[in-house]
C-alpha cells in the first residue's frame, strides 16, 4: 500500500512547514487527488491518522477533493473529460490524447494554529 508512504511524505511537508512557518498545530488538510495519479482516497484515509501521530499533524481533519481527469484531443482539439487513460475521445472516437489534468495529487489547503 504506497498510500501509507504518500501519508509520511505528507507528514514530512507538514513538519517543514511548521519549522519555517512558525506554526504548532495542523488542523485541517486539504488535499486534491487527480483521477489518474493512482492514489487511492480510502486507503489514504486510512493510514492518514496513524502515520500524523505524534506529529503537528495529529488529529488533524483531512479533507479530499476529487480532481476529474483531462484530455485534449490532437485530431479534433476538443478538451475533454476522460475516465480512463487510454478513454477514447467522446467527440471524435479518436484515441489520439493527450493528458492535460487530473494526474497529480496536491495540497490544497492547510489550517494551522
Amino acid at each position: 500500500m504506497h498510500e501509507m508512504a504518500i501519508c509520511e511524505s505528507i507528514r514530512q511537508i507538514l513538519e517543514e512547514q511548521a519549522r519555517s512557518a512558525g506554526f504548532t498545530r495542523v488542523e485541517r488538510v486539504k488535499l486534491a487527488i487527480g483521477a489518474l495519479s493512482g492514489v487511492e482516497p480510502e486507503a489514504l484515509r486510512f493510514g492518514f491518522d496513524v502515520v500524523m501521530r505524534g506529529g503537528v499533524a495529529e488529529g488533524a481533519r483531512l479533507e479530499i477533493e476529487d480532481v476529474a481527469a483531462r484530455a485534449w484531443c490532437m485530431p479534433c482539439a476538443a478538451n475533454v473529460a476522460i475516465s480512463a487513460r487510454y478513454d477514447a475521445c467522446p467527440q471524435c472516437g479518436s484515441y489520439q490524447l493527450q493528458v492535460t489534468g487530473g494526474e497529480d495529487m496536491t495540497i490544497r489547503e492547510l489550517e494551522v494554529l
